[in-house]
């Protein structure tokens, strides 16, 4: 836990910082019920620090010994055996030299889940459509081995500089980075990857424990925007699939109309599209809901997957496996 206060005390702190966000406190409470609680417990509680190890410079055994030599505890992690659970400093850890010279990227459990499930392999094409600042991007250069070509876009030079550091640090050679609107790049590349990955920009609902301003910030007219912004990257990205190729799409929030209600509009625009089941053995996921408030969405929605955050202490996540069959 953070501090050093009582629980009781700090539960009821969680639940007044959220409680002043009137629309988000009544969204929450519609979508989570009886698990209210359980959501609020986990936002003020202390997140845990992941770290993913970049085989493309050390293996991970090699990683381990540097960093237990430095006093940090390393736990593996079922779903992926190149996370790893730290306890330790987060602060000291960035300042390892082990994170200059790129041996590892910091990065939240639940987002090292949307590549593993894309399943990039080497020499294939893939693109990342909103790919700044790179974790996601990196871990997929890191499954295709460096082979193959990744084209990282981002739409912000600000968020491409980052991305640019972090393909540096980790020493990834297969990647083109381009700085263009996703509607545009997409549209323009044509039916050219096997993968897409489109983590979308979204409410960041899942980040809540981590980030203060989405309480301060959300709003039922936000969610509006971000959800015509979303329709028109899933539409991009899926058309820039060949025939046979997958695409992921994945948000970190747990809001509906962001998530299932995108979907279920792909599979309404595109009579082609199609989702495909997934597990991972150590996440506990959920089905996506195939009914929200008045909206009745596709059955298939229920092959969606939904990442509970107090369920699996990790960020909370959405994710969707899509493929073009003709």
């Amino acid at each position: 836990m953070k501090g050093c206060c009582p629980w009781s005390i700090l539960f009821d702190v969680s639940f007044r910082r959220i409680e002043k966000n009137k629309e988000l406190y009544n969204f929450l409470s519609e979508l989570l019920g009886d698990e209210l609680s359980d959501f609020l417990e986990w936002v003020y509680s202390e997140p845990p620090t992941y770290i993913r190890v970049n085989t493309l410079k050390i293996e991970k055994e090699e990683l381990r010994r540097r960093l237990e030599r430095q006093g940090f505890q390393l736990h593996d992690m079922e779903f992926y055996d190149l996370a790893l659970r730290v306890e330790g400093s987060p602060q000291l850890l960035g300042r390892t030299l082990e994170h200059f010279l790129g041996y590892f990227y910091v990065q939240d459990a639940a987002s090292m889940v949307p590549p593993l499930i894309l399943d990039p392999q080497p020499g294939e094409m893939v693109l990342d459509l909103a790919a700044a600042p790179g974790s996601k991007a990196t871990q997929i250069a890191q499954m295709m081995k460096n082979r193959g070509v990744l084209v990282a876009n981002d739409n912000s030079i600000k968020r491409i500089k980052a991305l640019s550091s972090n393909i540096d640090r980790l020493g990834v050679l297969n990647t083109v980075i381009t700085e263009q609107d996703g509607y545009k790049l997409a549209g323009s590349l044509g039916e050219s990857f096997d993968r897409v990955l489109l983590d979308v920009p979204c409410s960041a609902l899942g980040t809540i424990a981590k980030s203060n301003e989405v309480v301060r910030w959300w709003t039922t007219h936000r969610i509006g925007n971000l959800v015509r912004v979303q329709r028109g990257l899933i539409l991009a990205a899926y058309r820039a699939l060949r025939p046979g190729g997958v695409l992921v799409y994945s948000t970190c929030t747990l809001v509906p109309e962001e998530n299932e209600g995108v979907v279920d509009f792909l599979l309404k625009r595109e009579e082609s599209a199609d989702l495909l089941r997934f597990d991972l053995p150590g996440i506990k996921f959920r089905e996506g809901l195939t009914e929200w408030k008045r909206n009745r969405y596709d059955p298939r929605i229920r092959l969606t997957r939904r990442i509970m955050p107090y369920e699996n202490e990790m960020e909370g996540f959405f994710i969707a496996r899509i493929t073009r069959k003709f």
